[in-house]
């Protein structure tokens, strides 16, 4: 059972890309995760859609064949951190691979969303895909220690 982040870009600020970092590490004391990086599409005189279908095929390439994909989308749905970490733990208990797809700039073309399982919304509120990354690795991070009853989450 592995979390898959697949992901359009690199986290290039130094500060996000540490706290990715230091996310992915503490997660990986619960669960195997492994973050796949993608080719942002061409930004210059390319529309969005363009970029949007090239970040595609790449992000459908990297998603392992096994795997279940859940988009992160404005639209999806928008869990509690408790209930993430039920979702994280019925996955580990079914050993389902997961792939957590994160889009670029421009968000997820189409296909990635019609070929998932599952739709998640970290926010109403648009973010920066980095940004975006940073707060996924968190939840998981989170949902972990959840699952195991340890201190760090602080309900309200």
């Amino acid at each position: 059972m592995v979390f898959h982040v697949v992901a359009v870009g690199r986290v290039r600020d130094t500060n996000l890309r540490a706290a990715c970092d230091e996310y992915a590490q503490r997660t990986r004391r619960y669960a195997k995760l492994e973050i796949r990086e993608v080719t942002e599409g061409p930004r210059a005189r390319r529309s969005a859609q363009t970029a949007r279908q090239r970040e595609a095929d790449a992000l459908m390439r990297a998603i392992p064949d096994d795997a279940r994909v859940v988009a992160l989308t404005r639209q999806g749905t928008m869990p509690a951190s408790r209930d993430f970490a039920r979702r994280l733990g019925h996955w580990q208990e079914r050993a389902l691979d997961i792939a957590f797809v994160v889009g670029g700039a421009n968000g997820l073309d189409r296909s990635v969303i019609e070929r998932s399982e599952e739709q998640l919304s970290l926010s109403p509120m648009t973010l920066p895909h980095e940004v975006a990354r940073l707060v996924l690795l968190e939840q998981i991070y989170r949902g972990h220690t959840i699952l195991r009853g340890e201190p760090y989450h602080k309900d309200d």
